[in-house]
């Protein structure tokens, strides 16, 4: 059991796994932004472009729900809730569309920090030596 946890451990301990749990939660909290500016700012322009329709109450009523005698309901009714499925759909593209931008603008960046490849070492004394002796044997043969 105690190898068990040391190699817990040592997983845990790796920088990676720290880095990956930093993004979870940085990305959760992005996604909560995300998802107020498409719900509070977004949307609505969009309804409003649209004649004043707020999406996430569009829905097809599949079966109606069932009343009883004074009003109450006994079942209530069986919508498809397409209004939120494009207000998810608008969600996700916004935040697809915002981390394509911050990876390019990364992937710019570690471009421009790339240095030019260094010029080959000069070749040693011993290289030039059999570079020459082999470019004089070539001149006798020829």
């Amino acid at each position: 059991m105690s190898k068990f946890l040391a190699d817990f451990k040592q997983f845990i301990m790796k920088g990676n796994v720290f880095d990956m749990a930093i993004g979870i939660i940085i990305g959760g909290a992005f996604g909560k932004i995300v998802s107020s500016m498409v719900n509070d700012i977004i949307m609505p322009i969009v309804g409003l472009f649209v004649g004043g329709i707020d999406f996430q109450n569009l829905k097809y009523t599949l079966k109606a729900e069932e009343l009883s005698a004074k009003g109450e309901v006994l079942k209530p009714a069986v919508t498809l809730n397409y209004g939120n499925f494009i207000q998810q759909t608008v969600d996700f593209l916004i935040i697809a569309l915002c981390i394509f931008l911050f990876l390019r603008l990364m992937m710019n960046f570690k471009k421009k920090k790339v240095e030019a490849p260094a010029a080959p070492p000069a070749p040693s004394a011993e290289e030039v030596l059999l570079t020459e002796i082999r470019d004089i044997l070539k001149n006798k043969q020829s």
